[in-house]
């Protein structure tokens, strides 16, 4: 499962319930926990309706597809990717005859150039895919409404523009039965949309130059955290993107900010959450998030692992490939360059007990871990830093 494990909670907590469970002694039951109060923090951070409890452990999420009607037709992509409807999966992909996915061993270098000029700090990112656990999924009757692909997950904002839901209604209009719809891992890698990539330049004082990969809505968001920051998009060939994706724009611009100045690396959201990161010299992880009241401290921390482990990846492996035609050609889950859990630093999280409002407080903590691996490894120009 090294490759298959769902990264919005991190992996350090699936490991943790593993040793605890092969510990001789009591249990923790999870008595006495406020599950509304869960599930209201689990919905702030992943930004859209979310469960939590014992069921969800053991894979009753709601997930579009575990509740399709056992008589719906089966929609697949083909390689034009125009759908193929049968009456079953493997007939389905029968029909499509889709090649397997494949990775490969060559790279490219990110897209962008750095705008000229004197700056203190400059940064390239490569282009990367956000790599959600649950590929696109969805369920239609005829004149109905399709079921929601996010379900009990918030996919990064990845899937908050997924064409199944449109597809699904199409096709049980057109066949009047219900139709499942379902995008492979390679249709995800094609067709879903990634975090722009971007190349800047700042002074000392905060004032530069970010080009970024063309997206509505990039500029007004690093506007938010960084004002002096000049915003310039750039058409490049590639795969779609999207500015919902987890901070996209204002996390690199909050990054660029922070390493002007001394660890540890703070960064403060548009949402209001806070948080700090520092890496030991052992490589630890220290991480300090204030997102208001916790509501529950064990959701919040999850998460909180989960935003440093995506950081951390990001900064230092994470990368896909992408031709100067645009084409990926990376394809696998094993192929983006995501940290494996057996090789993810130790992380330690301290939540402060406020009184404000509760606010999202994972993406806080994604971008000042993002600040503190660029920091520990001496802030290099390019990510991921890695070869």
């Amino acid at each position: 499962l090294q490759a298959h494990l769902c990264r919005c909670t991190g992996w350090l907590t699936i490991l943790e319930a593993w040793r605890l469970g092969a510990d001789e002694g009591e249990l923790p039951t999870g008595e006495g926990r406020d599950r509304t109060a869960a599930d209201r923090r689990a919905t702030l951070e992943g930004r859209t309706p979310q469960r939590t409890g014992p069921a969800i452990a053991r894979g009753r999420g709601g997930f579009a597809d575990d509740e399709a009607p056992r008589d719906a037709l089966v929609a697949v992509l083909g390689p034009d990717g125009s759908p193929r409807v049968a009456e079953t999966l493997t007939e389905a992909r029968r029909l499509a005859a889709n090649p397997p996915g494949r990775r490969t061993t060559r790279r490219w270098d990110p897209p962008l150039e750095v705008p000229p000029g004197d700056w203190f700090r400059t940064l390239r990112t490569s282009w990367v895919e956000p790599a959600y656990l649950e590929t696109d999924a969805s369920w239609c009757v005829p004149g109905g409404e399709p079921a929601s692909p996010l379900a009990n997950g918030g996919a990064f904002g990845a899937k908050r523009t997924s064409e199944v839901t449109a597809l699904a209604r199409r096709l049980a209009d057109e066949h009047g039965r219900p139709v499942r719809v379902l995008w492979s891992r390679e249709d995800v890698v094609r067709r879903g949309p990634k975090r722009p990539p971007i190349a800047a330049g700042i002074d000392g004082s905060g004032r530069g130059v970010m080009r970024v990969v063309r997206t509505p809505g990039v500029a007004e968001a690093v506007a938010v955290v960084a004002p002096e920051l000049v915003v310039e998009e750039v058409e490049v060939a590639g795969p779609p993107t999207s500015a919902h994706i987890r901070g996209a724009g204002w996390v690199e611009a909050a990054v660029l900010l922070a390493a002007c100045g001394d660890a540890p690396d703070v960064v403060v959201s548009p949402d209001g959450g806070r948080a700090e990161a520092v890496v030991a010299a052992d490589g630890t992880i220290g991480v300090r998030v204030d997102a208001g009241r916790p509501l529950d401290p064990v959701v919040l921390r999850s998460y909180a692992i989960g935003a440093a482990h995506m950081a951390w990846s990001w900064v230092t492996s994470e990368s896909l490939a992408v031709d100067p035609d645009g084409e990926i050609h990376d394809l696998t889950i094993r192929s983006f360059g995501i940290v494996r859990a057996a090789d993810m630093p130790p992380v330690e999280v301290e939540i402060v007990d406020s009184d404000r409002d509760p606010v999202n407080g994972s993406d806080a903590v994604f971008a000042a871990v993002a600040a503190a691996a660029w920091r520990h490894h001496g802030h290099p120009p390019v990510w991921p830093v890695a070869p």
